[in-house]
């Protein structure tokens, strides 16, 4: 019988049952890749991860994500609930800092105070900025007029682990409305670059936050994400590339999954240096359910 413990997580919360559900696995390195990607889709979440190293180490903690298609390389509410989870769960000394070995390379995650709130924030790979694409073409693949889009910035491939396409939009209510059509979305766009998240964002909000962010992974078997760490790390960079608020170095709060009844924040750091832009992420991680895998 397995004696695998799991934890449920919420990330980028506000409270329990917001922000973006994630299942950690813990000594996982005796479950096979087949028996990982079925535990993820058994509990239709965004993503799932799965622990390998059994004991503490200063080397790094080794960790696979999943996704409902397949292994990714990294991805960021994953990285947050998980180094929760090992914080929590598999440390006596509930260190400032945790690094997890994944996909892309070490990604090193500690512990701020926030608003009198324990906020885990990560430090992603250096941003890698690629091909950028037409306002018609989105607005076929979002269902939006070319209007909808804000043409004083690009519309861009961005990656920093996981490729997103970042859409400026010029409202609220264009967000509110976009929506994946799949013939153009798969025939137009995955056909060409493979799986990617397509991020698309406004300065209007709902709230009173910085930005109004929604995520689509069809391709990934997530017609649309509650609060995702990766690609808003994308857009985080996408800010200081193109100049989006007028400065070499943003602080923000994004707003995601308000449309999913999921409501999220993620705080967003990113600031041009002479060698890179650096990207940081955080947010807060609220445990919901421990148990064990049968």
């Amino acid at each position: 019988m397995s004696t695998n413990r799991v934890h449920f997580v919420d990330v980028f919360a506000q409270g329990k049952y917001t922000g973006n559900q994630l299942a950690v696995v813990r000594d996982a390195s005796n479950l096979s890749t087949d028996e990982m990607l079925a535990f993820t889709r058994e509990t239709n979440f965004s993503e799932a991860t799965f622990i390998e190293s059994p004991d503490t180490t200063e080397a790094g903690y080794d960790v696979r994500i999943f996704d409902p298609a397949e292994e990714i390389p990294f991805a960021g509410h994953p990285t947050l609930g998980t180094a929760f989870v090992i914080r929590e769960h598999l440390r006596d000394d509930l260190p400032e800092e945790v690094v997890l070995n994944l996909g892309v390379g070490q990604i090193p995650v500690w512990v701020e105070n926030h608003d009198g709130y324990e906020t885990y924030w990560m430090r992603q790979i250096q941003p890698t900025f690629e091909d950028e694409f037409s306002s018609e073409l989105f607005a076929d693949i979002l269902g939006l007029n070319t209007a909808d889009i804000d043409d004083s910035h690009p519309i861009r491939l961005v990656s920093t682990g996981l490729p997103t396409v970042v859409v400026p939009l010029t409202s609220l209510s264009a967000v509110q409305r976009a929506e994946t059509q799949l013939e153009p979305y798969y025939n137009r766009l995955i056909d060409s670059y493979g799986n990617l998240n397509v991020l698309v964002f406004s300065s209007e909000t709902a709230e009173d936050n910085d930005l109004h962010v929604r995520v689509f992974a069809d391709c990934a078997g997530v017609p649309e994400d509650p609060a995702t760490g990766s690609s808003n790390g994308c857009l985080a960079a996408y800010l200081v590339e193109h100049d989006y608020c007028d400065t070499d170095e943003i602080e923000v709060t994004v707003e995601q999954g308000y449309e999913m009844d999921r409501p999220s924040h993620l705080q967003l750091r990113a600031a041009k240096m002479p060698d890179g832009i650096i990207v940081e992420v955080g947010g807060r991680v609220i445990p919901v359910l421990d148990g064990k895998l049968q």
